[in-house]
């Protein structure tokens, strides 16, 4: 009797567990399914830009570099900083509003890529801009390190399948 309640207790509580894991994968795979239909939610540096130029209103730009030094060295006008390894804290969620876009920028465009879609999944209307900091700030070191992957693919010419 003893082992038949403790089967039954693991299944009540596994039991929900499973179905919001299974109800957060669909949610997730719809989202991703409909990336490239909504652009990847990207938007260029040249459209931020404008926007910051025209003083639009309509979107946040959240810096989440890994490094505050390197924000208060140099910023997008407008923008906060949150690392992208705490985008998803309960108070800096509050900092974000979800009747704007929120557009998040790294170094390269690579990091801030991680929190888009959680975000997505949170309500937020969050987009990347594409290649991050490196397509917005001149000489910036981010693309120097850009440029030197692709010559590190040139020069060593990995294996491609076709």
């Amino acid at each position: 009797m003893k082992r038949v309640m403790a089967i039954a207790m693991v299944l009540v509580l596994a039991v929900p567990s499973l179905a919001f894991s299974s109800d957060m994968a669909a949610k997730l795979n719809a989202m991703l399914l409909n990336a490239k239909a909504e652009g990847h939610w990207q938007v260029k540096a040249a459209q931020v830009a404008q926007w910051v130029e025209e003083g639009s209103e309509d979107f946040l730009v959240v810096d989440v570099r890994p490094n505050r030094e390197e924000y208060e060295a140099g910023h997008i006008p407008g923008s906060i900083y949150i690392s992208y390894n705490e985008v998803l804290k309960p108070e800096n969620l509050e900092r974000l509003p979800k009747d704007k876009m929120i557009i998040l920028v790294c170094v390269t465009g690579q990091t801030q890529n991680l929190p888009v879609l959680a975000l997505r999944a949170l309500g937020y209307d969050a987009r990347t801009m594409s290649f991050g900091h490196s397509a917005w700030i001149k000489g910036y070191y981010g693309g120097t390190l850009m440029k030197g992957a692709i010559e590190g693919a040139e020069k060593n010419e990995y294996p491609l399948v076709k």
